[in-house]
This record gives structure tokens, sequence and C-alpha cells, in this order.
């Protein structure tokens, strides 16, 4: 039997390497993984819908804690319960745990190296692009809804936060607790 094939047909292995290998060539964060995830699990694996993992981002994004690890927890939980929430997670810390700890072991080296410096500037460039692929993706969802009131949900919340520093904590509630009354309404229309 090849690799492969193992792979297909051990969820929780797929689990765990997937999202190991993510998270250990993934640098800037939680949002830099986030699309990974859904090109891998939504787009190739066909494991969760993407709507699905909107939500989940959504989730992870306004839980306390790393994103990145919120995001791998619910995908995992989704696709296996909880032994699969378990294989995301440990796959999620596990890079930056030894990337962390080799680097804490060579630290002065890397500190005073100047290429080490240029790249990681670099790098920043890198996670802004991805930043902003996550943005336009998740824009994108809720304009395809349709929805006049999650289009100014999302200015509001934006204009809020950037134009006039209103905590993120705050605009979250707001925006939860508009979510919440909008699925009573919508339900109610329904029944």
């Amino acid at each position: 039997m090849k690799a492969r094939d193992i792979l297909k047909n051990n969820k929780l292995l797929t689990l765990f390497l997937s999202t190991f290998r993510l998270s250990a060539c993934t640098f800037g964060g939680g949002f830099v993984i986030i699309p990974l995830m859904r090109s891998l699990f939504v787009q190739k694996l066909h494991w969760i819908e993407d709507e699905e993992m909107l939500d989940m981002t959504a989730i992870a994004q306004s839980s306390p804690g790393a994103i990145a690890v919120n995001a791998s927890i619910l995908v995992g939980y989704n696709v296996a319960g909880f032994p699969g929430a378990l294989m995301t997670v440990l796959g999620t810390i596990l890079p930056p745990l030894i990337i962390i700890s080799v680097i804490s072991v060579f630290y002065q080296a890397f500190r005073d190296n100047p290429y080490v410096s240029i790249v990681m500037s670099g790098m920043l460039c890198g996670v802004a692009a991805v930043i902003l692929d996550v943005v336009i993706d998740m824009t994108a969802g809720i304009l395809k809804r349709r929805k006049v009131l999650y289009v100014l949900m999302l200015i509001g919340a934006f204009v809020a936060v950037r134009g006039f520093g209103v905590s993120i904590i705050l605009v979250l509630l707001v925006c939860g607790l508009l979510g919440v009354l909008d699925a009573k309404r919508t339900g109610k229309e329904k029944a």
C-alpha cells in the first residue's frame, strides 16, 4: 500500500500531518494559516464546506487564544470529533515549539545576524499579502450572501476600529448580538 493511500484511509494521521506541515511552513501568525487550511480541507480534501470554514474562521478569530490553534481545533473536531481536534492541535503547536526551542539555543547568533534580519523583514511583505488575501476571501463570502445587514456590519466594524479606535471586543460583541437578532428574525420569517 502506498503512503498516499495510507493517508487517505487514516483521517487522524492525515489531520496531524497536514496541520504539522502547514504550521511548520507558515510564518506570520494565524491569519496566514487560514487560507492554507481552506485550500487543503475545503478545496483539496473536501472534508469541510466553504461556508463552514468561513464560520470556523470567525469563531477562531473571536475566541481567546491563537487563531491558528483555535481554527485547527475546530477543523479537527468537525472532521473527526475529539480525537481529530487533539491531532490537529498537536500538529499545529509542535512545529513552532520545536522551531522556537532550536532558535532559543542559537538566539545570540540569530539576533545579531544581518541576513536573518533581512529575511525576516522580507517575510513581512508576504505575510501582509496573505492577510489581505484572507480579508478579500472573507469579504467575498459575506458579499455572496447579499445581505445588506452583513455588509453594513463589515463596513461599520472597519470604520469603528480603524477610524474611531473602538475596542475590537466591543465590536465583536455588537456584531455577535446583531447576528443573533438577525438569525432570530429570519427564523421567524421562515416559520
